[in-house]
């Protein structure tokens, strides 16, 4: 028996050694193939570009290995630039009324006024429900003249507004994309609210803090965290908007095919077939989202620190 002993103890740290491995394999499988392999299959896509292999069409086509040409045709590309000219205009107006309107809600359905919080907040959340493309349809409808209740009935007091028109179609999928992700986003800052220490608020009564006060000055401080994570997700997927602008194409002409970055990588994968440009735009724009997380994060971090 004492002979053995020596001998069990290093299996026994080799056995707990792999161990956590063994539980981290499937996780791991599965992130190499839904997110590594084919980000490593568009950074080879996008140094390479398909043509024709005669000058007549004739002969089918060849792959050409280009090197950054496809980054640079997309960086030069003017639809390209513009779009995120486009998203650029939309974050501004999209992000303070997303995020504003969420801490509202939700410090209004946190004070202690509020009633039959349960309800409003499935009302609120109910919205994020319905998929985003059916939501853009529907906004559609409601921006159409001849075929919103809205825009008829506002007509019968003289009220003439073209909610697709070239001034107004930003604010138009802005109002869309707010109405689907308002609920969802106040679901996340009520559930911060629900964690501040109500010794805390308490305490901020006592010494004579009004509600709007201790809104302020203790509980937006509280959850900073969740407010930059939420600031966060919703530049990351601003900066990839495609079913509002998509849809609404087709009912107005004040949105063009490569209106935001997402649809100019679409037209050129599936309507011009070039792949490569597709890959190279798509991986600029995934580096961009980078650099909008480390940005947001810094930023945040650094006021917590403050």
């Amino acid at each position: 028996m004492a002979s053995t002993r020596p001998l069990s103890a290093p299996r026994g740290r080799r056995a707990a050694a792999f161990t956590p491995a063994l539980f981290l394999a499937p996780f791991l499988l599965l992130f190499a193939l839904t997110l590594l392999a084919p980000v490593g299959y568009a950074v080879w896509m996008s140094l390479f570009r398909e043509q024709a292999a005669s000058g007549l069409g004739f002969g089918g086509t060849e792959t050409l290995f280009v090197g950054v040409d496809n980054y640079l045709r997309a960086l030069t590309d003017p639809g390209f630039r513009r779009g995120f000219a486009h998203i650029a205009l939309y974050c501004a107006v999209y992000i303070p009324v997303m995020v504003g309107g969420a801490l509202a809600l939700a410090l209004l359905l946190d004070s202690a006024l509020a009633r039959a919080k349960r309800f409003f907040q499935l009302a609120y959340f109910l919205p994020h429900a319905v998929p985003g493309l059916i939501a853009a349809v529907i906004w559609g409808f409601l921006y159409t003249p001849g075929l919103s209740p809205v825009i008829d009935f506002l007509s019968v007091f003289g009220a003439e507004w073209d909610l697709l028109g070239p001034d107004a179609v930003l604010f138009s999928m802005a109002n869309a994309a707010t109405w689907q992700w308002i609920g969802y986003n106040m679901v996340i800052f009520y559930a911060a609210l629900q964690a501040v220490p109500r010794e805390t608020l308490e305490a901020a009564v006592m010494d004579g803090a009004g509600p709007l006060r201790t809104a302020w000055s203790v509980k937006l401080p509280m959850i900073r965290s969740s407010i930059v994570l939420t600031c966060l997700f919703t530049a990351v997927g601003s900066i990839q908007l495609f079913n509002e602008p998509e849809v609404l194409r087709a009912r107005s002409s004040a949105i063009s095919p490569e209106w935001s970055p997402v649809m100019f990588i679409y037209q050129a994968a599936f309507t011009e077939h070039d792949y490569g440009l597709a890959a190279a735009a798509s991986l600029l724009l995934a580096v961009l989202g980078a650099a909008l997380s480390f940005l947001i994060t810094s930023l945040g971090n650094r006021r917590k620190e403050a």
